[in-house]
């Protein structure tokens, strides 16, 4: 079995953190659904302005919410731009044909496109 990207939600804005909450990265429903995430799924959140990456799950929120909870609180501020990363474990063949589900968004963290491809050495703001 290998761990495949199964989707990324990229380039999103951190609205809130609250340390007070027990656990996990609130997201935007619609950015779930169109990620493929599952409410209590384990995702990888990487900062992009620290260099933080920690491991968490997912539960869903209100438009336009990313909001980290309880200790990843302490690893984002309010503004911060993440990258939410979400596996499957497949076997080899499935591993050949992974086609990762690529959500980007805007600075409101709106959906701008829905992709299958990542482009390597592009930035995409």
């Amino acid at each position: 079995m290998r761990a495949m990207l199964k989707s990324k939600i990229h380039r999103a804005h951190v609205t809130d953190a609250n340390i007070n909450y027990e656990g996990s990265v609130t997201i935007d429903k619609k950015l779930m659904e169109a990620a493929d995430i599952l409410q209590y799924e384990q995702v990888d959140v990487l900062n992009v302005n620290s260099g933080a990456r920690f491991t968490t799950y997912a539960i869903e929120g209100e438009k336009g919410e990313i909001c980290l909870n309880g200790a990843a609180a302490r690893l984002v501020i309010k503004g911060d731009i993440v990258i939410i990363l979400s596996y499957a474990h497949v076997d080899e063949a499935e591993a050949r044909k992974c086609q990762p589900k690529l959500v980007y968004v805007d600075e409101k963290n709106a959906i701008k496109r829905i992709g299958h491809e990542i482009r390597a050495g592009t930035m995409t703001h």
